[in-house]
């Protein structure tokens, strides 16, 4: 079982990154494997609705998402992580999760555990965390959650580490992860199967 932690901040070890290692310490204790993505402080581009991905099956801005794409069927679960900015996550990660979701779909993402994890100085990461999850609630994906809102505070990684209460929300949601991809997995083994959908119903509100 592999989790794919998406950093989502411009600083690669900073507070966002000291919460997702908190996380990723549980799973490692349950022989669960990781792997952190940091996007960079490069720009990253936005979506542009060419529909282009909808026949080819990738992004038409080859970068990081589409090489997540290309493996997304070797991860089990997603991890997303973000400071928070004006209420809300990065503008390099929305623009991200955009185009991924975008082009990899229901199809792609369905059944895979999600979680979003923010880390903010004081205020706005109870919208952040909401935003982040809606990516998840969209694509048939379970949303992992935890003793409390997924959140970290502090203007430092020092600071995070004081955070006691937010260390011990990410453990936790460390635990119920691990759990619940132990649970998908026994019930492959038992031939549990998957949820069959209905036929796409797409309705756009104009009579």
């Amino acid at each position: 079982m592999k989790v794919l932690f998406i950093n989502g901040s411009p600083n690669e070890r900073g507070c966002t990154y000291t919460a997702l290692h908190e996380v990723e310490k549980t799973l490692r204790v349950h022989g669960i494997e990781t792997e952190i993505l940091y996007l960079g402080k490069k720009s990253v581009a936005g979506c542009i609705d060419c529909s282009a991905c909808a026949q080819t099956g990738k992004c038409v801005f080859d970068d990081q998402v589409n090489a997540v794409i290309a493996r997304i069927d070797t991860i089990d679960a997603l991890i997303v992580g973000s400071p928070v900015y004006y209420s809300g996550p990065t503008g390099q990660v929305t623009a991200f999760l955009d185009r991924l979701f975008h082009a990899a779909g229901e199809r792609k993402m369905k059944g895979k555990p999600g979680a979003a994890v923010v880390s903010c100085r004081r205020g706005g990461a109870t919208a952040a965390f909401d935003r982040l999850n809606k990516y998840f609630s969209i694509s048939s994906m379970p949303i992992v959650t935890s003793q409390y809102w997924n959140q970290v505070h502090g203007f430092t990684p020092e600071d995070v580490m004081r955070d006691e209460e937010g260390l011990q929300t990410m453990r936790t949601l460390g635990e119920n992860m691990a759990w619940l991809l132990r649970c998908i997995e026994a019930g492959r083994k038992e031939g549990v199967p998957a949820p069959q959908y209905e036929p796409r119903v797409m309705t756009n509100y104009i009579r």
